[in-house]
């Protein structure tokens, strides 16, 4: 016989090496969706333990971005193996529909909110989230994430919103909603109030003045007796002038020390630390102090307002600093939270006369009609004007902007529905709950979100919007007071469950049909009333998730085991999650949050049109497939944040390459493998076999850890070393010539099957969570009889392999065996770049060991030549020549020289005893007894 080949036991698969993702994956899909793969995943763990992953709802308006895609992915990840490890965790995929972006983009369209009435403009903005929660749910499937996608959960249905709305009923009955006219974010352009994640934090340019408040008479020279009535002053300083004609008081700090200083003629009264800066910036070339008090001293002063005729008193207050200014603070009460605290402390006016849309009231003399940012220039004129301006500039800081419309937003007090954090001890219970009763991962999300409850003010949980959840109160036309009672709330939200369109009922509903018969009005006695038409805060919309869906899913139960968003959402829906279970249940909808990082360019920076630098997740499955953006999200720590550029794509196109042709191997290899007839008992198997399968079977472990720990880039690292390094440059390459050359159903080659078998279960397992579409291709390739129960790969269960595969002493052994194995062919390469060798079968191998070493490895001598992949491997206690090779095995010495004899025409393996068959005179002894045995 001359063509030995057809009688190589040579690989044989229909699973191809090119993936051909971006073909090939929409496929994968269409036989997902025909087969329901993700109920198939979910009936595999009938009965079983339940794992829930609550899905924070993104919100329906444009296409999905890098960071969605990548938060999809990660809870995608965890779902499939949570099912794939034998608990049942049901995705529930959910949209926040209602609030701002949706309702100006409708308005947009409509050229306006005044030409429409609130049930249309309402219409409308259902109508658009629907349109775009079609388009975002099938970009989510595209990336292979399985889930309820045909029954999501949207805040914007009948039973979500009766959830909502339920839950503020409940707030009423604890008695933590409180209606008060109190300073909050205001947007003059979107004309609402905003919730501090509404709120983001930009650079922007600010007037930064010093105003000098004039000190009347009256226990002036008590303190200071030294002062001069009518040419005595405090200073402040403030980077708000437009707050100045709503100024009240000023506040000084009761212990700091304050100075009375004489310059220009004039007496001014400012913070002795911060004397020398403000003369400095003043121009007092000649100035001096001539007395010093503390603080508490101070409170009683009354300074008289720069331009308009009223008082403001000097009070104390402990939030004063020196950082900068004057250490006397301007304080307008309508117009800041600490302002605020100190006005009613003191039983100030709480002024803000300003409209909606940011602009002083028509009365407001020298400013009405102006909107707050104009106005500062004017104010700053004004001073001047009166001369009580000291001193102006320009500073660029830190400032609220809206989130929506990007302009700067102002503190404005208005009346507004609050949820009270003092009451029923709503803050110190939550702030023991973030301890104790939450794991936070990353840790340091504890002290985010622990700080950020301790100093948050109450909840502003209205909106003055049309599209959200409507706020269930009535008010009394005669006095202004809110009637809102928790049982009659409640009966109105039974009629919201039942209505075509939920919360629409409230703005439908006739008013004699909600107002109880012959309510008056607990303050004034009225009996005139009109609905309120303030919306709740959106983040009460989805904060309040935990009871439409965690709580009213039955394939869910509350609470849930993991809530997964990005570190911007500690402010965001963690926060409001937290605060609406705590202040109705009474524990946290969560016993787990898991923070990730945002997504930026290669060059570590934000990701901006303006820049160019923007990565869609279109443009990357279209280009490479959704597997390679999986195997992105995967290969980074996404707890930090994450980079992603062409470049770094292109490497993990490249290992995706060489995962995908190692599995490939391994199915070429057991075309002909049945466990059922052929699969060889752990005991039976080559010692070889034995210690590769432990090897994997322990990454495998490492593998299932990192999932468990949510760790997902040791597991990509893990995977990745193991297909391209510990397989593939090792134990693949040894057993080609057993698996190809030896008898097809030798023990020799089925004992190595039987290893491929179980690895490539474990692999396949181990990347199916990732790797979805090629795990499921896989196992679909899989031979029938290899192939577990069920339709689709995530219905299995990832195998375990019991017991000891290896003793210690074996173990200590093949570890020995692999360190020579690497100074072997660290010995050969120069010899083949010099081409005194082709290949390393040409090789001949002497080991020169001693003592326990060499005994070792006279153990397991007939397999070294196997394992070297050289023709011949001797060991010997011989001393070793100056010519052999010294690697890092201790007490070891190489010797390479030619093999000995002809090469076999069959296994091309170098043999003394060729030519012992007249049949097959080229092929040595075993490859004649196997063609002798298996092919006549």
């Amino acid at each position: 016989m001359s063509d030995y080949k057809k009688t190589l036991n040579l690989p044989a698969t229909t699973f191809p090496m090119k993936g051909s993702l971006t073909q090939n994956e929409p496929k994968v899909l269409e036989g997902w969706n025909a087969t329901d793969a993700y109920g198939a995943m979910i009936a595999a763990n009938e009965g079983r333990e339940t794992y829930v992953l609550h899905d924070g709802p993104p919100y329906a308006n444009g296409h999905i971005h890098i960071g969605h895609a990548m938060n999809k992915i990660l809870k995608d990840v965890i779902v499939k193996h949570r099912n794939l490890t034998g608990r049942q965790a049901q995705y529930v995929p959910g949209w926040d529909c209602h609030g701002l972006p949706i309702e100006l983009k409708v308005e947009q369209e409509l050229g306006g909110k005044n030409k429409f009435s609130n049930l249309e403009i309402r219409k409308k903005c259902r109508e658009y989230a629907l349109k775009y929660l079609d388009i975002q749910r099938e970009e989510f499937k595209r990336l292979g994430v399985l889930g309820t996608w045909d029954k999501p959960y949207l805040t914007m249905t009948p039973d979500y919103e009766t959830a909502t709305a339920r839950e503020l009923a409940n707030f009423y009955k604890k008695g933590s909603v409180q209606r008060n006219k109190k300073p909050i974010y205001w947007c003059g352009s979107c004309e609402t109030a905003l919730a501090e994640a509404e709120v983001e934090y930009d650079d922007h340019s600010s007037p930064s003045i010093y105003v000098r408040f004039p000190l009347e008479a009256e226990k002036l020279t008590e303190v200071f007796p030294q002062a001069a009535p009518g040419k005595s002053f405090i200073v402040i300083w403030t980077t708000t002038p437009w707050t100045i004609p709503d100024n009240l008081a000023v506040a000084v700090h009761p212990d700091f020390e304050y100075d009375l200083i004489q310059a220009d003629g004039s007496f001014y009264i400012l913070a002795r630390e911060l004397a020398e800066v403000c003369a400095a910036k003043f121009g007092w070339t000649e100035w001096k102090a001539l007395a010093t008090v503390t603080g508490s001293r101070l409170e009683g002063l009354v300074a008289r307002h720069p331009f308009y005729d009223r008082p403001s008193p000097v009070v104390t207050a402990d939030y004063v600093t020196l950082e900068a200014g004057t250490g006397c603070v301007h304080t307008a009460p309508g117009h800041g939270r600490e302002d605020y605290e100190t006005g009613l402390r003191h039983g100030l006016e709480i002024l803000s006369p300003l409209d909606d849309q940011a602009r002083f009231l028509p009365g407001v003399e020298f400013f009405g009609g102006k909107n707050v940012f104009e106005a500062n220039p004017l104010v700053v004129a004004k001073l001047t004007e009166v001369g009580h301006l000291l001193g102006s500039e320009k500073i660029r800081h830190s400032y609220p902007h809206c989130w929506r419309c990007k302009k700067p937003v102002i503190f404005r007090a208005t009346t507004q529905w609050f949820i009270a954090m003092e009451h029923a001890d709503l803050r110190s219970r939550t702030l023991d709950a973030i301890d104790n009763k939450v794991r936070w991962i990353p840790a340091w999300g504890k002290e985010r979100i622990h700080s950020m409850i301790k100093f948050r003010p109450d909840w502003c949980i209205s909106r003055q919007r049309m599209w959200g959840v409507p706020i269930i109160a009535l008010l009394c036309t005669d006095c202004g007071d809110a009637y809102f009672d928790g049982d009659w709330a409640h009966s109105i939200v039974d009629r919201f469950a039942t209505h075509p369109t939920g919360a629409d009922y409230w703005f439908e509903a006739p008013l004699g049909e909600v107002v109880p018969k012959g309510l008056a009005c607990p303050k004034c006695g009225g009996s005139h009333w009109e609905k309120e038409d303030d919306i709740l805060d959106v983040w009460f919309d989805s904060g309040t998730s935990f009871a439409a869906v965690v709580e009213g899913r039955e394939e869910c139960s509350f609470p849930a085991d993991l809530y997964l968003e990005g570190t911007d959402q500690h402010r965001g829906w963690f926060h409001s999650s937290l605060l609406a279970s705590m202040g109705t249940r009474g524990v946290p909808p969560y016993r787990t949050v898991l923070t990730h990082g945002f997504v930026l360019d290669g060059k570590g920076r934000k990701m901006s049109k303006s820049i160019g630098n923007v990565v869609a997740p279109q443009e990357i499955i279209e280009k490479h497939g959704a597997e390679v953006l999986r195997l992105w999200v995967a290969s980074e720590n996404y707890q930090e944040d994450l980079r992603i550029s062409d470049e770094i794509i292109g490497r993990l196109v490249d290992a995706y390459r060489k995962i995908r042709n190692t599995c490939r191997f391994i199915l070429g290899n057991l075309s002909d493998f049945n466990p059922a007839t052929d699969l060889v008992p752990t005991a039976d198997m080559l010692p070889l076999d034995r210690y590769a399968l432990n090897m994997v079977r322990a990454r495998h472990q490492t593998i299932q850890a990192a999932y468990e720990s949510f760790e997902f880039h040791k597991v990509y690292h893990t995977l990745h070393n193991l297909c391209t390094t510990d397989l593939s440059s090792y134990y693949l390459d040894i057993i080609k010539d057993r698996v190809y050359v030896n008898g097809a159903t030798s023990l020799k080659r089925r004992s190595a099957q039987t290893a491929l078998y179980h690895m490539l279960l474990m692999i396949m397992g181990d990347m199916a969570p990732i790797l979805s579409f090629t795990a499921e291709e896989i196992f679909q390739h899989l031979p029938q009889a290899m192939r577990p129960a069920g339709s689709t790969v995530f219905a299995m269960r990832v195998p375990e392999i019991e017991g000891d595969l290896l003793t210690e002493e074996e173990e200590a052994v093949w570890n020995l065996v692999f360190a020579v194995r690497g100074d072997v062919t660290r010995a050969i390469e120069p010899l083949r770049q010099s081409k005194a060798l082709g290949h390393s079968l040409d090789a001949r191998v002497t080991i020169h060991a001693t003592g326990e070493t060499f005994a070792a490895l006279s153990g397991v001598a007939a397999d070294l030549r196997d394992v070297f992949i050289v023709s011949q491997a001797l060991v010997t206690d011989e001393p070793a020549l100056d010519e052999a090779v010294r690697g890092e095995v201790e007490g070891v010495a190489v010797v390479i020289a030619r093999a000995l004899g002809e090469k076999c025409a069959r296994c091309w393996i170098y043999d003394e005893n060729l030519d012992t068959d007249p049949a097959h005179p080229t092929a040595c002894p075993r490859c004649t007894q196997v063609l002798k045995e298996y092919h006549g």
